[in-house]
């Protein structure tokens, strides 16, 4: 079969690779339909997350038809369109058991790299280094998926693919950031990063109740999405000082809470911007926590900070004493889209919300390398791009 493969630093490449088969009895493999790019995908293209093997193949936000099951599979069939969860979750273990999927325990063959800098190990992730498992990931024709009666979800009727696929990650990630910020009536939410993720977070974050949602960003056609399609206040941060402006919408107290959806890439401006991109690139600090930082700076006292974008490892100069003495809740995790799922479809068959918006560029799966490329330098309004694989 054909997969967009990782082959080095900003080398993406689509090859002919051996076609995946059922290994356990709880597998299936799927015909992938969709499959979208995502904004942790570059911090793998990059090369800030290691363990990475020339040949791995990319993708983790995917759905498509269920073309074979193992024999202990429940509940999916042959024929079945089917939306997948990134992280993979066994359902058995202690933390399946207690909703945390993305904290499972027992999906991960590879744990001693995740253990080494973490101190315990993530769930497997597809297509996500061999820290996460070294699975294969969904920008190919055909992927197996493990633990399918946990993690793939079949896709209600009347449900186009275009919006089951964001039930993958986009939309259950920014479901979770907004519940994690423990939103009450009236409250303001600020939200950095107008990417897929961050658009689904202002939604959510108003539909659970918040009164006004500034998103900050740079790329004026994602600051137009979010104004136009989730109803946001829009702030450009090259053209304002981010924190300035918060403390004036907010008569000078800051915001309820602060979602930081960009991560370890972070883009600034001034001095700053440098410092982190040098200690960067010479492996002083993995991650530039130049968002993270700003959040915290913003943040009412007593309020939340939740962390949703992809940090991999350390940081400098984290503000830990504005933590403690502004009383902040920082929060922060891999999303359990195995939680929301259900939920997301009844919200999408209602009208509550449409994710189908975040396609931007639907494109073959040959045009991946240019794909990835359009994505990472935000060209022509690129969203998501997401491969149709057949």
């Amino acid at each position: 079969m054909k997969a967009c493969t990782w082959n080095g630093i900003n080398d993406v490449r689509v090859e002919t690779v051996p076609d995946p088969a059922i290994l356990a009895p709880h597998d299936i493999i799927l015909r992938v339909g969709l499959s979208a790019v995502c904004g942790s995908d570059l911090h793998l293209i990059d090369g800030f997350v290691p363990t990475m093997k020339p040949g791995d193949i990319l993708g983790h936000e995917f759905m498509g038809e269920v073309v074979d099951v193992g024999p202990e599979v429940q509940t999916l069939r042959p024929g079945d369109r089917a939306v997948v969860m990134p992280c993979i979750a066994c359902g058995g273990c202690w933390f399946c058991e207690n909703g945390l999927w993305s904290m499972c325990d027992n999906s991960n063959p590879h744990p001693h790299t995740a253990e080494a800098l973490y101190g315990h190990a993530s769930a497997g992730v597809f297509g996500y280094s061999h820290a996460y498992g070294g699975f294969a990931g969904s920008h190919a024709e055909y992927v197996r998926v493990p633990f399918a009666d946990r993690g793939a979800f079949k896709v209600p009727e009347g449900i186009a693919d275009e919006q089951a696929l964001f039930v993958s990650d986009a939309l259950p990630t920014g479901y979770m950031a907004a519940e994690m910020c423990n939103i009450r009536a009236g409250d303001i939410v600020a939200v950095w990063g107008c990417g897929g993720v961050g658009l689904m977070a202002i939604q959510c974050a108003y539909a659970m109740g918040a009164e006004r949602v500034i998103a900050i960003d740079r790329v004026p056609e994602r600051l137009a999405l979010a104004r136009d399609r989730a109803c946001a206040i829009p702030l450009n941060f090259e053209e304002c000082d981010v924190v300035e402006e918060l403390l004036a919408a907010t008569g000078g107290r800051g915001p309820d809470a602060c979602i930081d959806a960009v991560g370890m890439e972070a883009d600034a401006t001034g001095p700053i911007q440098w410092v982190d991109k040098a200690k960067q690139a010479t492996r002083l600090e993995s991650d530039r926590p130049y968002v993270l930082r700003e959040t915290i700076r913003a943040c009412r006292k007593g309020g939340t900070v939740v962390v949703i974008g992809a940090y991999g490892g350390a940081v400098d100069k984290f503000p830990i004493g504005a933590v403690m003495n502004k009383g902040l809740t920082v929060k922060s995790g891999m999303q359990h889209g195995h939680r929301y799922a259900k939920h997301l479809f009844q919200l999408i068959a209602r009208g509550d919300i449409d994710p189908s918006y975040l396609l931007t560029h639907p494109m073959k799966l040959s045009a991946a390398p240019e794909a990835y490329r359009m994505f990472k330098d935000k060209t022509a309004g690129m969203v998501r791009a997401a491969f149709r694989p057949h």
